[in-house]
């Protein structure tokens, strides 16, 4: 079913004292951890409540704890990436178009002409950024107002990304795209604009139901609910290129995929700049979702010491810096362009060089000493 990793406990951590911890460990790590301590914890009080001899439990629970808390607020002051120096001036276009307009076609033209004019003083900055599927029509049909985009972003020296939806009619095959106009090369258009260009990425990692029906053939005879309009998209490859903009090289998470962190890493490359996220939140409406995924990304940010630009239709649009702090962000429902120079960075973190694998390692040994003295309590 792909998973849906939307509230695993080591966001808690973010600006917990184990937050040192992430860039090592990365999120995964960091829940691998709170598990550890408190499974310690809860053996305490199991022993606490039999009346059985608990003191060297408990101790060994907080020197635990302990350890790792201190640890986790010392290497919190470790810089893993540093400034570079360079500096790249963003707009996002927060359009704010309401989720029951979205897919109306005689929205197409007025939506499509919002965000040309929220964009139209900030053709001075290096890049701009339209959130998940801002363009409502299908890509095909939308050929004329993408060339249009990128005549005027090569014009005046930027680039431009926006998410849209295309529809492959010889393969009937059906994508959720991020595609970059304009400048690829630093003042430079050497990939134009045509029909299936390949300064694009196409989502990978759909969301259930909403984006496909897993056991599509038996579902969606159930019940309304798995046969909802525009859940039958198509994945794209798990790898992909970086998108090129403007000089920039950035990896694309688009929506929950910013919840992934394997199949971040597996997109980035020695050269990344950036991490770019586009959604679309409205359907969150006014509730705790729009924030909570905002953190998501905050994470991907501290776990491979990047920057992450998070361009979203009704919020939360905001700016990550390399540290996973926000330095700036636009309200909700409020139709808004937010600008920020952005300081790309230099470096690597252990999280983004070796992933998941010094956790598993970790555990495992731990696995093994358990087993270990378990068969040697049996023995003795």
């Amino acid at each position: 079913m792909t998973g849906f990793p939307w509230l695993s406990i080591g966001y808690s951590q973010l600006k917990g004292p184990l937050s040192g911890w992430i860039p090592i460990i990365g999120e995964i790590g960091v829940s691998a951890v709170l598990i550890l301590i408190t499974v310690n914890l809860g053996l305490t009080l199991r022993l606490i409540q039999a009346h059985t001899s608990w003191r060297i439990k408990g101790l060994q629970t907080i020197i635990v704890g302990v350890i790792f808390c201190v640890s986790g607020l010392v290497l919190n002051s470790i810089n893993w990436t540093q400034p570079s120096g360079e500096i790249k001036r963003v707009s996002m276009v927060q359009g704010n178009i309401e989720q029951t307009i979205r897919w109306v076609p005689e929205q197409d033209d007025p939506t499509m002409g919002k965000y040309w004019d929220l964009s139209s003083e900030h053709w001075n900055s290096d890049l701009i950024i339209w959130p998940e599927a801002a363009i409502p029509k299908l890509e095909i049909a939308a050929t004329d107002f993408l060339e249009l985009i990128d005549k005027k972003a090569t014009e005046t020296n930027t680039a431009l990304i926006t998410g849209i939806v295309d529809v492959n009619y010889s393969t009937e095959k059906i994508y959720n795209n991020l595609i970059s106009l304009g400048n690829d090369k630093l003042s430079q258009n050497t990939i134009p604009y045509a029909y299936g260009h390949k300064n694009r990425f196409a989502k990978h990692h759909l969301l259930p139901i909403g984006e496909f029906v897993p056991f599509e053939s038996i579902l969606r005879t159930l019940a309304p609910i798995f046969d909802l309009p525009m859940s039958s998209f198509t994945r794209g490859s798990y790898v992909q290129a970086n998108l090129l903009a403007n000089g920039m090289k950035l990896t694309p998470a688009i929506c929950f995929e910013i919840a992934f962190p394997n199949q971040v890493r597996a997109n980035l490359n020695d050269d990344t700049d950036a991490i770019i996220t586009v959604s679309n939140d409205a359907w969150f409406g006014n509730s705790h979702g729009p924030h909570q995924h905002l953190e998501i990304a905050q994470m991907r940010a501290k776990e491979f010491g990047l920057p992450v630009l998070r361009s979203t239709n009704t919020g939360v649009t905001a700016f990550v810096d390399h540290k996973g702090a926000i330095s700036a962000i636009a309200p909700q429902f409020e139709d808004i362009v937010l600008t920020q120079d952005v300081l790309l960075v230099t470096g690597k973190t252990p999280y983004r060089e070796l992933g998941n694998f010094p956790a598993y390692l970790f555990f495992l040994l731990l696995f093994i000493i358990g087993i270990f003295f378990q068969r040697k309590i049996k023995i003795s």
